[in-house]
């Protein structure tokens, strides 16, 4: 067992040096030489437009987290869809539990308006606007 540990051990060892040993020439090569266009934002090929720190509208994140939601269900569903036979009628209840679950997720997300890409505006007591869900 000692042995076995020695061998690991030394596999680490061995690893961390040569990754010191990369570091190090790579320090000692590179060129210190940074530029105003070195440093600029690269945005393949494209004229920069703005600054790089912006906020993100959070709805973005919102249907990705939904379809990512869904993507997941299709991928237990292949492989359960190929062996439905053999499973039973116990798989498909627990299937039919996982797609209503699911089901509730997205009448949930969808009464809260997550899905609609443009909010209404409400009108406050004094002349401001503020969109709904934000």
């Amino acid at each position: 067992m000692l042995n076995e540990f020695g061998t690991v051990f030394i596999y680490l060892v061995v690893g961390l040096g040569i990754l010191a040993f990369t570091l190090a020439l790579s320090w000692l090569l590179q060129h210190k030489n940074p530029t105003d266009l070195k440093l600029e934002t690269y945005e393949c090929g494209e004229p920069v437009e703005g600054p790089s720190w912006i906020q993100f509208n959070p709805r973005f994140y919102i249907i990705a987290l939904i379809f990512l939601i869904f993507d997941v269900e299709v991928v237990f569903m292949f492989p359960w869809a190929v062996v439905y036979q053999k499973l039973g009628i116990f798989a498909f209840v627990e299937m039919v539990i996982f797609i209503v679950i699911l089901l509730f997720g997205l009448i949930y997300a969808w009464k809260k308006g997550d899905l609609n890409w443009v909010k209404p505006k409400v009108k406050y007591a004094h002349g401001r606007y503020a969109n709904l869900g934000e």
